[in-house]
Formats: C-alpha cells, structure tokens, sequence
C-alpha cells in the first residue's frame, strides 16, 4: 500500500483567532505561527508564536475541537479571509455612520423640540439667569428677569386675545352669514322685479354655487395639508440634524475613525467645545471657578467668519475674576490643543481693549484646520488698476480671507521683525501700490547696499542708498527739509482754509501732493553716533548733536505734526532697541507690523508696550515657516489683524523682478506735476526781512549771535535754515555784516546789540520814506 501523500493548507493562510487549521491525520504540516489563546496552545506555542517561528504540529497534539479542511478548500478559505479583511472595515464604518447620523436625527429633533418648549415656556431665559448669576453677573441676570417677566405677561395677552377670538368667531361668522344671505336676498328680489334681469332662483343658486366652489377649494388645501406638514417637519428635523452635526458630541464609539483620533476633516468649534477647551487649559484659577459652578457668558456664539479658504469661527465670553485674558493667551498652545487646531490657528486676545469692547471678555478667532498652509493670493494690481493713498493701498490678507489695505494719508508706517521674515517685501508691496497713485510722491532711503528698491526708482524723485555716514547725514538733513515742509504746508491749508489735506485739494494744488519717505533699515540712521560739525566764529570745528539722536526726535516731530499735511514716513527694522528705533516713535505711528520675532520685549518694541500681555504676539509666529505673515494693528476696528502679505515675485538668477512691469505701467498713469525719477522739488526759502525780525525776536539787552540765531529758528522755522540747516551764530554774523551792521567780537561771543539793529532798521526806513516822497514828486 503507498504511503498516504503529504497534504498542506499553504504556506500563509491566517484563520479567525478561536479557530485552528484542520489537519489531515498522521501528517505532519507547517503553518506560519500566529499568535492565539495562550490557555489552549501553552507557553511553548505561545512563545513560539511571538518569535514568528514556523512550528511542526502534528495531528495527534491538538486540541479535539479542530475540524478538517479539504485541501482543496485551502485557496477558498484564504479568499475568504482576503474578503473579509477587506469588508469588514466598510461594514463597520457604514454601520457606525448609520447609527452615528441616526443619533444626530433624533438628538437633533429632540433639541428642536426642547428649544420650542423652552421658549414658550420660559425656560431658555430662566437658564440665562441662571448662568448670569453663578457668573456673577447680577446686572444681566436682573435685565433676563425683566425680559422673563415681560416675556410671561407678552404670553398672557396673546392668550387672551385668542381666547376673545376664539369666544367671539361663531358671532362673527353667524353676522357674516346674515350679510351675505341679505344682501343675496336683495340683489335676487332685485333682478325678479327688473325686467329682462336674472331670476330669482338664479341670484341663489349663484350663491350656492360660490359656496361649493370654496367648500372644494377647502377640501383640496386640506387634502395637501399633511404634505405640508411633512415638510415643515422634515425641515425642522434637518435644522436639527445638521445643528447636532456640528456639535461633534457623539458618543466616542459612534464616531468615524478619522473623527475620534482628532484628525481628519474639519473640528466644527461649538460654545460646548470652547468650555472643554477651556477646563482643560490648567489655570488654577478657572479651574477653581468652575468647580464653584461658573460658566462663561457668551456675548458672541461661535459665528462662522471668512470667505472662500479663509474661514473660521469667532466667539467672545466672559472670564471669571481671577482670570485675565492674558492667562489664556499665555496658554494659546494648549487652546489650539484643545480645539483641534495648530496654534497658528487660534487667537485669543482681550475683548476689552477693542472699541465698543467689554471688560472681562475674550475675543476668540479659531481658523479652519490648514488655512495658514493655504497660498496667498496674487497682488492685485499686479496687471492693472491703480491705488488711492488716501483710502488705502493693498497689502495682502488676513486670516479671514478679506483684502487689507494701509491708508497711508494720516497714518505713518512701523515695520519690524526678525531677519528674512517679509519686512523688505512689505515695504515693496506698499510702495508699489503707493506708484499706482497718480498723485504720489515717492522718496526711498535704503541703509544698505541691496537692490529692493531698483526697479522702483524711475517713479521715485529721491532714491538714496548705502549704509555710509554721508547717507545718514543726508537723510537727517532731508528729515530737516521734511519738518520745515510741514510747516510750509500747514499755513498753505490755513490759508485755504482747510483742516487737513484731502484727495481733491491734492489734485487742485500740485504742491500738496502726498509724500510717501521710506526708511528701510532705519536701525543704521537711528543708531548713528557719526555728528554734524560746524566752525565757529573764531574758526573752530565744533561738533554739533549726534545725527542718530537728531534723527530720532525729527522722526518724532515729523509723525507728530504731518499726519494731516499728506507728509508720509515709513519705518523698516530687524531691531526694536531703542537705539534701533525710538520707543516714542513707536508710540506715536498710526501702523505697526512685526513678523517673528523671538521674545515679548521685541515684540512689544514694535507693537507697543502691552501688546503682549493684550494677546497681539508675533512670537507666536514660526520662523521662516510663516515668512510673509505678520501682526498688524491700527488698520482696522479689530484689536489686531493676522496680514499675510502678497509676494512681488523675483528671480534672482534672471534679475528678473515682478515690479518692473508696474512700475512702467504707473510711469504711464502718473500726474505730469508728480515729480519722478529723482526731479525732486527744492523750496525756494521765504524772504524776510532780517533787521526787521531781530528787532521782534530780541529784548532790551544785547545777546550772542548763536542764541539770537536760535531765536530766530524758533520763531520763524525754516524761514532761517541755511543749507537744510538751522541758522547758526557765525552765519548770522555774516549776513548782518552784508547789511552793514558790524558785530564785535567781545570776549567771543559776537554779542548783537539790540540797538544798533533798531537804529539801522530805523535808517532803512528812512532811505525808504525818503526814496517813495521823491518817485511822488517825479511823478506829479
């Protein structure tokens, strides 16, 4: 007899755990050890089956219960392991959204139902005051009890004018009925009697027939009634449905996979999951304010803002006491956390500090999961249109999706931040939508050797660059020239009577166009110890203030006094020391922007000082991720704006620079009294007459020629700049020299004697009386 042929189930076949590979008796097999029941295979298999050893087993040692498989069962049986593998999880994913949406539809309902109870009975506002008061908030909850009870008295007239209605309808339609039957009665009387008219039975059986028609048209609107109620019922059962949707708080186990790990599709952000975020935050305080049964009054639900990518929700509610909004910025991270969201993503700041705000709220933003990951979208003008200084020039995004524009007319320009983050590329940005405005003047300092600004300088009329000392001396005189144009351009509105400059007197008179200075890098003009000499009367060089410190308080001066005068400066720095850029300087700009920056102290050198403890925090910011994003304040009624600034797109290996094209086409669409292309204007200086306003400036006694030259610079500003500069004591002296006042070096301090001034004043006016009298005689 031959030996009975070796039969195997397959190399790799996996059975359902309980269940073991049948076995044909007496042979020997070899399987893939697969770990199962430990109590039924024993240590030895079990070890075994963790090493992922192939194992020998023989018939006569396993268990009774396993059952033969033909061999030529063994391919069907991997199949249809193969297949339940794979439908298994669409079975358990359809069967869990079933249930899940299931539950939505009768949560939903249920809501619904609760909603309609409460308010017709009150309830909805009885929990309000409820809340009001474990918050502490006993003026609201004293306004929700007046509401309440107007609310109850509301219901109870409305009762009663049904009940009257109700108590009142048979008279009505009995008194209806009796109209209409005497006026038929009538009208059939009348048209027996008339001749040729209808009879009388025809009037009646007119009236008759009307009233069939109506009691059909009845009974077919009736007829449709229960459709119409099936469709009032589905639309309030799916106003449930999708609200429950959004709520996400199903039970764990009906969620879908993707959901109940965190990940996946959009977190929908509920006031329910702002208070779980909330409690999980770890603040000492609102831990203990909510075990004490507080809850945060929403002044604002969570809204759904934005616009096509750009969405997300806002929300705004209260704070316990104890608990600033600084102590929630300050665990921004674990807020993202909570919500579902990359801390990028999520915004708290302090409601009370926004106009119209309230004290003891927070303002939250929370964006949709990845909005910051999309692109931002191309400039505008990039191809055509043109920009107005006056109502804003285009600058990129915010978090929302919505345009942003800088008003660069009354509103001078900060921009800081960690090297390479966007701060050049801003500047190129506003300055380009600034040479779109047919009306602007364009003047760029540069304190440094790159080429931003190239492509840009045939629409500038001044475009000065280099980190040198001649730069910065030059820009601290056009600084000079700057303040005294203010002063010019103040008494030209006066005498216009105007308040400030506007669009229309921009175009009507070409010498208040608007002037748009940039600064890029300022930190080497404002830190400058370099300083301006000047020689004395005796010869001398003496050194006057250091130029980084003259520039400081012209800057100041300048945004202090030319916000109204269409005088424009703009502010670019890697540095928020002081000595970099001057904290009152700060202060006092309409326009802060800061990319990343590393600490609170950088970030409020550039936002101002509280900006950080207010949630306005670029260090929330990543370096080099979120290039081309930063906090921007002062350009909306928001406390601050996330602006991601449109790219001027460059290729530096081409040298080739997207600005070209529009500044050739701004070339084309600028004012032909614009100046451009370094044609910048130079103020003629006023006249005066020098005796006549020393005899003003100077008292009884006599005082040194550089004192009564300050005199002189201060009473009558850049009337007495020499140069760009201010009048000093030996100029002075020269020019009284060349009007034949003579002044005496006694002890070096050239004194200018009042008298002597007067008495010439005195005699000039003489020759001039003397000169009128005698052309009045020629003439006669």
């Amino acid at each position: 007899m031959m030996p009975e042929k070796e039969t195997t189930l397959g190399d790799l076949i996996r059975f359902p755990r309980g269940h073991q590979p049948d076995l044909t008796d007496g042979t020997a097999v070899r399987a893939v050890a697969e770990r199962t029941d430990t109590s039924e295979h024993g240590p030895q298999s079990a070890e075994a089956g963790e090493s992922g050893a192939q194992l020998e087993v023989r018939a006569d040692t396993l268990p009774v219960k396993w059952e033969r498989v033909p061999a030529v069962l063994a391919g069907t049986t991997k199949k249809a392991a193969e297949v339940a593998d794979v439908a298994w999880p669409v079975v358990k994913t359809a069967g869990k959204a079933t249930v899940r949406h299931g539950y939505y539809l009768a949560a939903g309902a249920f809501d619904t139902l609760s909603a309609l109870y409460g308010r017709w009975t009150g309830r909805d506002i009885d929990a309000q005051i409820a809340a009001a008061q474990a918050a502490g908030e006993h003026g609201i909850a004293a306004d929700l009890m007046r509401q309440r009870i107007e609310s109850r008295k509301l219901l109870l007239e409305r009762i009663q004018v049904w009940g009257k209605f109700l108590v009142r309808l048979p008279a009505v339609i009995a008194g209806l009925a009796g109209v209409v039957l005497a006026i038929t009665l009538v009208t059939a009387v009348v048209a027996q009697i008339r001749p040729g008219g209808a009879g009388f039975a025809e009037v009646w059986d007119g009236l008759f027939s009307a009233l069939e028609t109506g009691f059909e048209f009845v009974a077919w609107a009736a007829s449709w009634a229960p459709w119409a109620a099936l469709t009032v019922a589905v639309g309030v059962l799916l106003k449930g449905y999708n609200a429950r949707r959004r709520r996400t708080d199903a039970p764990e186990w009906m969620l879908a996979d993707r959901d109940s790990a965190g990940h996946g599709q959009e977190v929908v952000v509920t006031a329910d999951g702002i208070v779980r975020a909330l409690k999980g935050l770890g603040i000492p305080a609102l831990n203990r304010a909510f075990k004490d049964g507080w809850v945060p009054q929403f002044d604002l639900s969570p809204t759904r803002e934005g616009q096509g990518l750009f969405k997300g929700y806002r929300a705004r509610f209260s704070l316990p006491d104890g608990v600033p909004a600084s102590m929630v910025a300050d665990k921004r991270a674990v807020l993202a956390h909570n919500l579902h969201r990359a801390e990028i993503e999520v915004w708290p700041t302090d409601y009370g500090k926004v106009k119209g705000g309230r004290r003891g709220f927070i303002d939250l933003y929370v964006a949709d999961a990845g909005v910051m990951e999309q692109p931002t979208p191309q400039y505008p003008l990039l191809h055509d249109g043109l920009a107005d200084v006056f109502s804003g020039v285009p600058v990129g995004i915010n978090q929302r999706g919505e345009e942003l524009t800088f008003p660069l007319v009354g509103a001078n320009v900060g921009v800081g931040g960690q090297p390479g983050q966007g701060k050049s590329n801003m500047m190129r940005v506003i300055f380009l939508g600034a040479a779109l405005d047919p009306l602007a003047e364009l003047r760029i300092h540069v304190f440094a050797g790159n080429g931003d600004f190239d492509q840009y300088s045939p629409r500038l009329s001044l475009y000065d660059k280099g980190a040198d000392s001649g730069h910065v001396e030059r820009a601290v005189e056009h600084l000079r020239e700057l303040y005294a144009e203010i002063e010019r351009r103040e008494a030209r509105l006066a005498g216009l009577g105007a308040k400030k400059l506007t669009r229309q007197l921009a175009e009507q008179h070409a010498d208040l166009r608007p002037l748009i200075v940039g600064f890029s890098e300022c930190h080497e003009m404002f830190s400058s110890d370099a300083a301006s000499e000047e020689v004395d009367l005796e010869g001398n060089v003496v050194r006057g203030p250091k130029l980084g410190k003259e520039a400081a308080e012209l800057a100041v001066q300048i945004v202090k006094r030319g916000r109204k005068t269409g005088i424009v400066t703009l502010y670019d720095t890697q540095s928020s020391r002081a000595k970099a850029i001057p904290s009152e300087l700060v202060e006092q700009l309409g326009i802060n922007a800061c990319f990343y920056v590393k600490s609170w102290r950088n970030n409020d050198g550039f936002l101002g000082d509280g900006s950080f403890a207010a949630g306005i925090r670029a260090t929330d910011l990543r370096f080099n991720i979120d290039r081309g994003t930063c906090v921007v304040t002062g350009i909306s009624e928001e406390l601050f704006e996330m602006l991601r600034t449109y790219y001027i797109e460059v290729d530096d290996d081409r040298g080739w620079d997207a600005a070209t094209d529009v500044i050739a086409r701004a070339m084309h669409a600028v004012d032909p009294r614009t100046p451009v292309n370094g044609d910048r204007p130079t103020a003629e200086p006023e006249q005066r007459d020098l005796l006549a306003d020393l005899d003003t400036v100077l008292g009884a006694e006599p005082v040194s020629a550089a004192k009564a030259a300050k005199a002189l610079v201060a009473q009558y500003g850049s009337a007495y700049h020499r140069d760009g500069k201010p009048l000093t004591g030996t100029q002075l002296v020269d020019e009284l020299a060349e009007r034949g006042v003579t002044v005496p070096s006694t002890g070096n301090k050239y004194p200018v004697d009042p008298v002597t001034v007067r008495n010439k004043l005195a005699a000039q006016g003489a020759c001039h009386d003397t000169a009128t009298t005698d052309d009045t005689t020629e003439a006669s």
